[in-house]
C-alpha cells in the first residue's frame, strides 16, 4: 500500500494556497502549519501493535487519515480542503477514486469537521462507510 508523504501535502497545501488565493481565501504558507500534527495524521494510518496494523485496510488507513486531517486542524486555514484533496492523492496512489457529487463530498466533509470529538469511534466507521459507498477501482 502506498502511503501519502508530508511532501506531498505540502505541495497540496501550495497549489491550494494558489488557486485559493486568487479568489480571496485565506490559506496561510505551508510552514505556518502547527507542528507535528500534520505528521501525526501521516503517521497515525500505519501505526501498530504487536506486529498488528491498527488499521490494516486501506478504507480503513483513509477513514481515520481524513479524520484526523480534519479535526486535528494541522493547518491554520484549509484544513477541510487540504484533507479532501490529500485523500483523493491517496486513494489515487491506490489505484482507487471516490465517485460522487461534489455537493454530497462537501456535506459529508462539514459533517465530520461539525461531529463531536465523543463520537470520534462512530464518525470514523461512518466515514468508512461512505467511502465503500463511493469508492471505484481507478480506470486508466
Amino acid at each position: 500500500m502506498k502511503i501519502i508523504t508530508l511532501k506531498e501535502v505540502e505541495y497540496i497545501a501550495f497549489k491550494l494556497a494558489q488557486e485559493m488565493l486568487s479568489f480571496d481565501e485565506p490559506t496561510p504558507d505551508f510552514s505556518t502549519r502547527f507542528p507535528n500534527i500534520l505528521e501525526s495524521c501521516l503517521a497515525t494510518p500505519f501505526q501498530s501493535f504487536s506486529g498488528r496494523s491498527l488499521y490494516p485496510s486501506l478504507i480503513s488507513k483513509a477513514g481515520i487519515f481524513f479524520y484526523l486531517m480534519i479535526k486535528n486542524h494541522p493547518f491554520q486555514n484549509g484544513s477541510k480542503r487540504i484533507a479532501m484533496t490529500a485523500l483523493f492523492v491517496f486513494l489515487y496512489r491506490n489505484k482507487k477514486w471516490i465517485k460522487v457529487d461534489a455537493q454530497e463530498l462537501y456535506n459529508f466533509t462539514v459533517w465530520v469537521a461539525t461531529s463531536p470529538r465523543t463520537v470520534k469511534d462512530e464518525t470514523v466507521k461512518a466515514i468508512e462507510k461512505f467511502l465503500k459507498r463511493h469508492l471505484v477501482k481507478l480506470e486508466k
